[in-house]
């Protein structure tokens, strides 16, 4: 029987790719989404994954969530943590409920979801965590510093979660995409764009693709001796 794996944001960018990769490796396959549900939907019937709605910052739905997926698929014992918003303006313009926002969703949500699947992997032996962080977690961004401190957050997170969960047989690991190719990153002006790519050694956007390659390797079962490491995905723009 295929281990059962959770992907958070699932069913669009990013997620999208690794629910794919993770579907095509073999295993059986939830994919969290938010909101868009005509565009879950869509993606439910063209790759033949189930998706499962509920808010990865409310801790209660991650419970019901977690608990139809256990009982529709199986105990999850691969948890990826990708879901994350934007909600960028400068500090002196933010206010509480853009900063709580994407604390919630981008930070707490990590929390949330391994305390939701922490008992059965303990229970089994065997978990595989990533949480995708950003390499804006690690060098700073203007007019982020929500979404740079919850990001930050998440590697620490990792750290120490890595720690508890070594001696169960559960690897906690972290991966720092840089800028990616996907619907956000497209959406920013293209004389931005430039400048950005500009910065980036290898000369290109990262794909999705380089990141899912990434996050089939660390679940593996014989990658049992890498816990506790951030993976940075950037092209060589921030060597951290």
């Amino acid at each position: 029987m295929s281990r059962v794996a959770l992907v958070t944001g699932g069913t669009r960018g990013i997620g999208e790719a690794i629910s794919i990769a993770l579907k095509d490796a073999g295993y059986t396959v939830a994919a969290n989404y938010g909101g868009n549900e005509e565009r879950a939907r869509e993606f439910s019937e063209r790759t033949g994954i189930a998706s499962y709605k509920f808010d990865v910052g409310d801790f209660e739905a991650c419970q019901a969530g977690v608990e139809k997926i256990k009982t529709e698929l199986g105990p999850v014992e691969i948890l990826v943590n990708n879901a994350g918003i934007t909600r960028d303006t400068t500090m002196h313009k933010m206010d509480p409920s853009k900063w709580d926002a994407v604390i919630q969703t981008n930070l707490s949500s990590c929390f949330n979801m391994c305390r939701c699947v922490i008992d059965d992997m303990r229970e089994n032996g065997f978990g595989r965590i990533v949480n995708i962080g950003s390499i804006n977690g690690q060098a700073g961004q203007y007019g982020q510093v929500n979404y740079a401190a919850a990001k930050s957050g998440i590697h620490g997170f990792t750290k120490a979660l890595a720690q508890e969960g070594a001696a169960k047989g559960i690897t906690v690991n972290a991966i720092a995409p840089g800028y990616v190719n996907t619907e956000m990153v497209q959406a920013v002006p293209e004389a931005v764009l430039e400048k950005i790519i500009a910065r980036i050694p290898v000369g290109r956007l990262g794909e999705a693709k380089d990141i899912s390659r990434a996050v089939l390797f660390l679940i593996k079962d014989n990658a049992d001796f890498i816990t506790g490491s951030t993976l940075s995905i950037n092209g060589g723009q921030h060597m951290y």
